[in-house]
This record gives structure tokens, C-alpha cells and sequence, in this order.
């Protein structure tokens, strides 16, 4: 065990609500202004959230699963882009808490409970090569180090963070992966993300050439060695559903807020005033009734995620998470898409940025489509035949 001296925040305490309501303040106009949260990843780091999973006795938040996606909503509903750019590292740190004891190990905890944070190498593009195969090359050295050549894409969270998970395979062909600094010699950061949604979590390019890759920032696998399930593909999709279930509640808010404000009603309304008109009370309804199931639905499931020890418990995670996506991500873009019921076409102007809601909600929803996944849950339902067993699923 690891002895860090340093408090870092805890879940379910007055300063963890503090600094969620801190990030909430000004999402709105960065998200319109186009300005990054770099000042707010800031407090991140310095409070510690980052190690909210690694155990209380190696000076983490010792949270559960389920409070970690219960944070990862609120972290969403306060700034979207905040909420989702966390993923790589949220992730990255659950394989490192789940590893076995080692002074690797023990160095990688230090630095998350230090507040260092990780980012995604792991995405390519445009490649001829079957799916699981890697264009990113590991080079053997003479001194026992590698060097690392190529380019990954779909980068979130990486121009904000310490680290990269990087993956690929080495010259000999055998998966590899490491953790690299974002900083070192040959790493180029690239802000290119251009997408309608999400367009703050740095979601960019990364390059890679020929950086140096310590003999203890490498993991090779073997040959011959047959890799179990993966066991973080439901932690990495259901992260996605937590995402959209924070919109869902921003929705609301802007629901509320924005039959509060109108003062002119339709002309075939059912009230002169809008906020006592029941047809648009019934909308900010049933919204309210959509935010409340994609989150009840994403803590239930969440509950699933902190006993995936087994190929058995991996796949039934991996079930009810895709059951999980199928229903959140239609939910909410219904009551994204509800939003504008509750006002006329005012409502659309630009200023307002109400559109952003179905525009976040749709850009996470479109990571891993939902329809694959219906089909993948109906073809093991009936025919029994396992769910896919790959890192987008």
C-alpha cells in the first residue's frame, strides 16, 4: 500500500458539491464563447477528484462505482464537456486500481491521488487493418526501451490531461500499450476536433513520432497468452450513458427557466400566461419524468460495474449497460427535443444555445450507435450468442 499525504475530495461531502457548482458557473457562455475549461480542470486536479476510485487506504476517495457515475452525472449536468473529457481518465485509472501490487503500480497511484490526470491514445482512422489491429507501431530499442510511431485520433480529454493511454503493437506484431507524458519529445497535441456537439473535451489528434517509451511505461502481451474479455468495455460505454443523463437534467433546468421567463403566450395557448398554461406545465412534466429515468437508469446499472471479475460478470455487464444506451440515449433526445415545445420560435434564437442540449446529447449518442447494439442484445437474447468483445461495445 501507498501512503500519499494529501486529503483529497470525497464523495458526498459539502466540498465535492462546492466544486460542481463552481464548474457549473459560466458553462453556458464557454460553451457559447467557445472558451476551453482549462481554469476548471484546474480545481479538478487540485482537489483531488481524480482519484475518487482508488481506495481510501492508498489516499483516494474510495467511492463505489455507483457514486463515481452519480458524480459523473452531476460533473455533466454542471458542464457537459467537463463531464465527458474525464473518460480516458476515469477509465485508465479503474485498470490501474484493479492491477496487482507492484511498484508500477504503487508509482501510478501516487501520481492520481497527486491529481495527474490521463488522457486517449487509443483511436485510429482510416485504416485498412482488421478490427483490434493498431497502425501504431512499438519499436524495440537496444536498451531495453521502445520507441512509439502514429497517429490516433478521437483524442478526448487529452490536451487537458498528463498522461496518454497510448495502444498499438510492437515491430514483432504483439499487442502493446503505455502510459506516456503528454509533454515528452515527439508527442504533438492537436485541437482539430470540429464536431457540432461536445466541441470543449479537446476530442483532437494526437502524433506520435518516435517517442521514447521507457522499459516501465510499456506493457507487451506475450506470445501465446489469450486475453480474457475485456473488462472495462462496459465501464468505458456506460460512462457515455452517465454523459447524456447530466444533459438530460440541463434540459430540464433550461425547461424550467424558460417557462418562468416568457411573458407572451400563443394565441390558441391554454393561459395568458405561459407558466400557468397546462399543456406547457405538462411538457416541463414529462421532462422532468425523462431526466429522473436515464439517471435512475445509469445508477442502477452502475451498481453492476464494481464485481467485473469474471468473463461471466464482464458479460453481463456488457448487457444491461447496451440496455442501458438503447433506452437513455432515446430518452434524451426526447427531452432535448421537448425543450422546444415549451417555447415558440424565439426559443431557437442563436443567443439562447438552446439547441446545444440535442447537439451534446446526439454527438455522444453517436459514439457506438444504438441500433448495433439492439441488434447485438436481440441476437444473444434469442439465439444466445455472446455480445461482441471489443472496445467500442
Amino acid at each position: 500500500m501507498t501512503t500519499v499525504e494529501r486529503t483529497v475530495v470525497r464523495y458526498g461531502t459539502p466540498e465535492l458539491d462546492d466544486l460542481i457548482a463552481r464548474i457549473a458557473e459560466g458553462a453556458f457562455e464557454r460553451e457559447r464563447d467557445d472558451v476551453a475549461p482549462y481554469e476548471q480542470i484546474r480545481w479538478i486536479k487540485e482537489s483531488g477528484l481524480g482519484a475518487l476510485r482508488v481506495p481510501a487506504t492508498e489516499g483516494g476517495g474510495g467511492a463505489s462505482a455507483r457514486e463515481l457515475f452519480d458524480v459523473i452525472v452531476r460533473l455533466s449536468h454542471a458542464d457537459s464537456n467537463v463531464g465527458h473529457l474525464l473518460r480516458a481518465h476515469y477509465g485508465t485509472t479503474e485498470d490501474i486500481v484493479a492491477g496487482p501490487p507492484s511498484e508500477t503500480r504503487t508509482r501510478w497511484i501516487e501520481r492520481i491521488v497527486g491529481g495527474a490526470l490521463f488522457g486517449n491514445g487509443n483511436n485510429e482512422i482510416g485504416s485498412a487493418l482488421p478490427a483490434g489491429q493498431s497502425s501504431t507501431v512499438f519499436t524495440a530499442q537496444p536498451d531495453g526501451a521502445y520507441t512509439v510511431t502514429g497517429t490516433k485520433y478521437y483524442s478526448t480529454g487529452t490536451l487537458y490531461a498528463d498522461y496518454s493511454f497510448v495502444t498499438g503493437a510492437t515491430d514483432t506484431g504483439r499487442p502493446a500499450f503505455a502510459l506516456l507524458p503528454v509533454d515528452r519529445e515527439g508527442v504533438t497535441l492537436e485541437d482539430d476536433w470540429d464536431g457540432f456537439g461536445q466541441h470543449l473535451t479537446a476530442t483532437g489528434t494526437t502524433r506520435l513520432v518516435a517517442v521514447r517509451v521507457e522499459p516501465d511505461e510499456i506493457t507487451v502481451v506475450p506470445e501465446g497468452v489469450a486475453l480474457p474479455r475485456w473488462r472495462l468495455g462496459p465501464f468505458y460505454q456506460h460512462y457515455l450513458n452517465a454523459v447524456v443523463a447530466g444533459n438530460v437534467r440541463a434540459v430540464l433546468d433550461d425547461a424550467i427557466a424558460l417557462l418562468r421567463s416568457r411573458t407572451r403566450s400563443f394565441t390558441h395557448g391554454s393561459a395568458d400566461l405561459p407558466r400557468e398554461d397546462p399543456v406547457l406545465q405538462a411538457v416541463v412534466g414529462e421532462i422532468s419524468a425523462l431526466a429522473f429515468a436515464t439517471e435512475a437508469v445509469v445508477l442502477e446499472t452502475a451498481g453492476l460495474l464494481d464485481a467485473l471479475d469474471t468473463d461471466e460478470q464482464v458479460h453481463e455487464a456488457a448487457l444491461r449497460v447496451s440496455q442501458a444506451q438503447i433506452t437513455v440515449d432515446a430518452l434524451g433526445l426526447e427531452a432535448a427535443d421537448l425543450l422546444f415545445e415549451v417555447g415558440g420560435a424565439s426559443a431557437t434564437r442563436r443567443p439562447f444555445n438552446r439547441d446545444r442540449h440535442w447537439r451534446n446529447i446526439r454527438t455522444v449518442a453517436s459514439h457506438n450507435p444504438a441500433r448495433f447494439k439492439s441488434r447485438a442484445v436481440g441476437e444473444h437474447l434469442v439465439n444466445g450468442t455472446p455480445l461482441p468483445d471489443n472496445t467500442y461495445f
